[in-house]
């Protein structure tokens, strides 16, 4: 089968919706299928061996960040981009268009407005703005020109009825898959005390801020790997960058990301809100890792009973949590025995079989449709 997937965001950043693109393309040309990515993205930023499992990558321009939902998107919004991947679908001729996030103007709105073959679109988003509800009259017939339509969590599920009505309350949850391989080959980073790590954008929503705050006011004989930037590392820097205890090892991809991952006692997730699903939570567990994460609607569909929850917002309770976890090596098992298991659940080959379900499906109903 011939899948093109379309990513709204570029793939040469890092980001969660990028990642699930990369990560099922690389599934299903894994298990055979031809697979393209058609995608906003800087082409120094490719890695020298193309994309894992031979999918192939196409870039259709450079992007903008565009702030939405609480953080800032690269987006392609040049007539160009769209206009490159119309052409590139053209030329491609696939069986399926996978669209991601197909509302975001650039790439995958082109190729929801062109249809070069049956579609279906999954839907990330968590939250849905007052501006983005007075779109639900152009939203709802675009949302009706897909074939089929998934979201990645109750959250993403929620917010796409918001803006397009009660027919997306039927519509099936597929949740985001995570790279049991990446994590499981890697040798974890060496660490001469107990390391607690922190990935994610540097931006109020990821609640790093409120990490940091707990951390530093506590006396744990620990480090914390701060990793990742964002528009709020400056100030955050300048306030608790004289604690030596933190280290800001800025942007971390592949093995690095992983071997840190691994390497932590314990990862924490802070966010605030607006997460639709907590990728970075299955990461950490297919890793080995325990797992300190705020109570949030994404985060608990993410890890169920494999983590340990803390109200989101309190630099209080995040540091008696911390301690806590830190100081109980019972529990750390429990829950990294937990999370592996939980992990292994929320493979990128077992999201890629239940996508190539819904293709076939897809595809079964255009011939019959075409026959009649």
């Amino acid at each position: 089968m011939r899948v093109a997937l379309v990513s709204p965001y570029s793939v040469t950043l890092p980001g969660g919706v990028q990642g699930q693109v990369l990560g099922i393309a690389a599934a299903l040309a894994r298990a055979g299928d031809e697979v393209a990515v058609v995608a906003p993205g800087e082409p120094d930023a490719v890695p020298a061996g193309g994309l894992a499992g031979g999918a192939r990558l196409v870039l259709v321009g450079g992007t903008l960040p565009i702030r939405v939902n609480g953080s800032r998107a690269p987006v392609a919004l040049s007539p160009g981009a769209s206009l490159r991947s119309r052409a590139e679908l053209r030329a491609f001729r696939p069986d399926i268009v996978h669209l991601h996030e197909p509302f975001v103007p650039g790439p995958a709105l082109a190729a929801l407005l062109a249809r070069p073959a049956p579609t279906l679109g999954t839907f990330h988003r968590s939250g849905a703005s007052a501006p983005y509800r007075l779109l639900r009259p152009l939203l709802i017939p675009l949302f009706n020109r897909l074939g089929d339509a998934v979201a990645v969590s109750e959250a993403a599920r929620a917010t796409l009825e918001a803006v397009t009505g009660r027919r997306a309350s039927r519509i099936d949850l597929l949740p985001n898959g995570v790279d049991l391989d990446l994590f499981e080959r890697t040798e974890p980073y060496p660490a001469d005390r107990p390391a607690v790590v922190f990935v994610g954008r540097h931006e109020v929503r990821k609640g790093l801020g409120v990490l940091l705050e707990a951390f530093s006011t506590s006396a744990l004989e620990a480090r914390l790997w701060v990793v990742g930037d964002g528009p709020e590392r400056p100030a955050l820097r300048a306030r608790y960058g004289a604690d030596a205890r933190i280290e800001w090892l800025g942007r971390l991809d592949g093995d690095a990301l992983a071997a840190r991952v691994a390497g932590a006692t314990v990862l924490v997730a802070p966010s605030l809100g607006g997460e639709s699903f907590g990728v970075v939570l299955l990461e950490a567990m297919a890793a080995g890792t325990a797992v300190l994460a705020s109570d949030i609607p994404g985060y608990r569909l993410a890890a169920g009973s494999a983590a340990e929850l803390v109200v989101p917002g309190d630099p209080a309770a995040l540091r008696r949590s911390l301690e806590a976890l830190l100081g109980d090596v019972g529990r750390r098992a429990e829950l990294v025995g937990a999370g592996r298991e939980r992990a292994c659940s929320h493979s990128f080959e077992e999201l890629a079989v239940a996508y190539r379900r819904r293709y076939e499906a897809l595809l079964s109903g255009a011939r019959a449709g075409a026959g009649g």
